[in-house]
């Protein structure tokens, strides 16, 4: 779930690509990173942290040139705290390219090994974004004609990345001399979307994850990027686009309409926000059969990506929506934060109660989805502890019962509260005196009734059906030896650390 961005333009880009990595900040909190493209050269600057605390005046005077690309990480891999997964990432053969990528690869490790044997590629970190750069540039490599890049040759190399790569990827990439080029894989599965800005000095383009970043940056949406396609913008700002993949059916995450995204994006046609309104429709009848509207005082969103699904929810059940819960901006989406002691700890910080709304009254909360059940336990403790004589809770989607392995942080099927549990076991655990939950069918209806031609989406978190058709029991059980096995090595790292500093006191 990270946020991708990249532009041809007439004048400088460095404001442009750091404005809309702004606005796709939700999408990827852990790292940022920039690279502009003057003449045959590139010039980059990333790190980890927020956008406004990766870049600095004097890192953005170092990004001239009219193109660029743009990236904010969202770990769904390795360290959460490793500066050297920030992208962009930057290989220099065979033309010198740089590449940012939203998703993840199911077959990074085959590839691994295939860029080391076969292709003579060396990875320099964990990151499956550095595998599928080589792969790109090895293709081009192979399909070029000695020193010649043409566009043939271009989107051969798409194809053939195609063919070799499984999972989930939107892809910007720069060549350097060359152009911009972009392209989203076979399923569709991670959002892309562009369009242009006319200009006196000729016509802009503007590539991003969420429509959202194009409406602020006064650009006018064209169209979604399709399953398979590459688009590729030359230096003479001519748009040259093809269908890359043989077998291209458009899948998208329906993780991103329930959450991801921002609601007034646009993702493959279907407005975000009133595919949350209705959720709130579909989960107002699935809530009847379950909790009588009499026993209900009032519904609460938990914000902010509930909140026109509870609104619509209330409106439809004739009950009052209140605002219950205040937010402090200044926290980031705890569901996206490294680690589970982290995102605990950060629900007191990120949210507090208007006690009012609370004292005495049976209170309906609703939140977009439940993963790990950590932010519902503690938003229910909070709200009997501002007086609440029942709490109720709804989610607009279904339970999260399996892993997501398209960039998503959800990989251990252990982490997730309802793998396991029924609904009343569920309840039970995160202490609320009922649980309503959408049922899957609703969800897809949600969007389908906005957009009838949209009839498949990936919706592997909540029925197991991975759309890329690779994932096995074996592939799920061995990401999570690895995560075990990472986390085992954090902690052997934040100890060793500890000593060190200990007898570093002791000798001081």
């Amino acid at each position: 779930m990270c946020g991708i961005l990249g532009v041809v333009a007439t004048t400088p880009v460095n404001q442009l690509l750091y404005d809309g990595l702004m606005v796709l900040q939700h999408r990827g909190q852990d790292a940022a990173g920039i690279v502009t493209a003057e003449d045959d050269a590139f010039h980059m600057h990333k790190g980890s942290g927020l956008v406004r605390d990766v870049f600095r005046t004097r890192n953005m005077r170092a990004l001239p040139g009219n193109m660029g690309i743009a990236h904010c990480r969202y770990p769904t891999a390795g360290s959460a705290f490793d500066a050297a997964l920030s992208q962009p990432f930057y290989v220099n053969s065979p033309f010198g390219i740089v590449l940012g990528h939203n998703g993840n690869l199911t077959n990074a490790e085959q590839l691994k090994e295939e860029m080391f044997r076969q292709d003579l590629r060396h990875i320099n970190t964990g990151s499956d974004s550095e595998v599928l750069l080589n792969t790109l540039a090895h293709e081009l490599q192979a399909t070029a004609k000695g020193c010649r890049l043409d566009l043939d040759t271009i989107f051969a190399a798409v194809a053939a990345v195609h063919r070799r790569c499984r999972g989930a990827y939107a892809v910007v990439a720069m060549i350097a001399g060359h152009g911009l080029l972009a392209f989203r894989d076979p399923f569709g599965i991670r959002p892309l979307v562009f369009g242009i800005n006319e200009t006196p000095e000729g016509t802009e383009y503007l590539f991003a994850s969420e429509s959202v970043a194009l409406d602020t940056l006064g650009f006018q949406v064209l169209r979604d990027v399709d399953p398979g396609e590459a688009i590729f913008i030359d230096l003479d700002h001519h748009l040259h686009q093809r269908q890359c993949a043989q077998h291209a059916a458009l899948s998208p995450c329906i993780f991103e309409f329930v959450y991801l995204a921002r609601p007034d994006s646009v993702i493959d046609g279907v407005s975000v926000y009133e595919a949350r309104l209705n959720m709130g429709e579909h989960l107002a009848d699935k809530l009847l059969k379950h909790i009588p509207f009499d026993q209900i005082d009032v519904v609460i969103p938990i914000p902010d990506s509930s909140r026109p699904s509870a609104m619509q929810l209330a409106q439809r059940i004739g009950v009052p929506y209140r605002e219950g819960f205040v937010k402090n901006r200044y926290i980031g989406r705890t569901f996206i934060m490294p680690g589970q002691a982290t995102r605990a700890r950060s629900v007191r910080q990120k949210l507090n109660t208007v006690a009012q709304e609370f004292k005495g009254k049976r209170v309906l909360l609703v939140d977009d989805s439940i993963v790990r059940g950590t932010t519902s336990r503690e938003i229910v403790e909070m709200a009997r502890a501002a007086g609440a004589l029942k709490v109720f809770f709804a989610s607009a989607s279904p339970p999260v019962r399996y892993p997501n392995v398209y960039g998503i942080d959800m990989p251990t099927r252990s982490e997730l509260i309802a793998t396991g549990r029924t609904g009343e076991q569920i309840a039970r655990e995160i202490g609320a005196d009922a649980l309503v939950y959408q049922d899957l069918d609703a969800l897809k209806a949600s969007i389908r009734e906005l957009k009838p031609s949209l009839c498949h989406f990936d919706t592997s978190c909540f029925d197991g059906c991975y759309v890329t058709g690779d994932v096995s029991t074996e592939y799920l059980t061995a990401i999570e030896m690895a995560r075990a096995g990472h986390q085992k090595t954090t902690k052997e790292e934040r100890w060793a650390s500890k000593q060190l500093h200990l007898n570093l006191l002791s000798a001081g």
